[in-house]
This record gives structure tokens, C-alpha cells and sequence, in this order.
């Protein structure tokens, strides 16, 4: 019983540190220059990452990319409308001024590299500002 919670663990270990990969490849993307020139200084990207982790470990979350524009990207598990829904209000309850714009599997399909989802925009997502009715 007890290799088995073992076994559990490093699984669930594995399979996070797995969907967090893309934060950093975003991230290195953005900070070593490769998206071009950025909209916001170099430290603002180091806050985006952390909360591109946070994303990646949420429960409907596959994927998780940070954007040049200051959006986090996903990728869902389940790209229901009730599954996308409660992902959305979860995170922005735990990130109130924050964006998320999700990556459908058409979107996905086109975009050959990480550094094609990192150039997309966040313009189309309703950030959670505007959400939660903050100014």
C-alpha cells in the first residue's frame, strides 16, 4: 500500500512538472528575446510566471503558457462550457487582475511552436478585471 502512494506522488509530481514546462518555455521565450520587443519590463514576466505555475496546476488545466501581452494561455483538459467556467472562476479568483484567454484545439492545431502561442493575444479573453467589476 504504501509503493503504491509512492508511485501515486511521483506520478502526480511528474504530470506537474510536466504542464509547468511551458511556462518556461514561454518565459525564456520572452526573456531571451525571441518574441520580439515587450510590451512590459522584463520584471513583470517574472510575476506572469509565477502565475502561469499556479494555472498549470489547476485541475482542468493541460497546459498553461505565459503571452507577450501579460495574459496567460491554456490549454483545458475538458473544453466544456461548465468545465471552462469554473477554470475561469477559479482563477480569477486567485488572480484578479489577471487574463486568461484559453487555446482551442483548432488554435492549437495551428500553432506549430510555443513561441506561436507566446505572439498570441489575450485582446479576445474578457480579463478578470472586467470580471469581477474591479477598476
Amino acid at each position: 500500500m504504501r509503493r503504491m502512494a509512492i508511485v501515486l506522488l511521483l506520478l502526480t509530481a511528474g504530470a506537474t512538472a510536466a504542464q509547468a514546462e511551458n511556462c518556461g518555455k514561454s518565459r525564456e521565450y520572452l526573456l531571451g528575446s525571441l518574441a520580439g520587443e515587450l510590451p512590459m519590463p522584463a520584471q513583470s514576466y517574472d510575476a506572469l510566471f509565477k502565475t502561469c505555475m499556479a494555472a498549470s496546476a489547476m485541475s482542468n488545466v493541460k497546459d498553461a503558457y505565459m503571452l507577450k501581452d501579460g495574459g496567460i494561455a491554456v490549454v483545458p483538459k475538458q473544453d466544456s462550457v461548465s468545465a471552462t467556467a469554473a477554470t475561469l472562476a477559479q482563477f480569477c479568483n486567485a488572480f484578479p487582475r489577471a487574463t486568461l484567454r484559453f487555446i482551442n484545439r483548432r488554435e492549437m492545431a495551428l500553432s506549430k511552436s510555443t513561441l506561436a502561442i507566446v505572439r498570441m493575444s489575450s485582446g479576445s479573453a474578457t480579463s478578470c478585471k472586467k470580471i469581477k467589476g474591479i477598476s
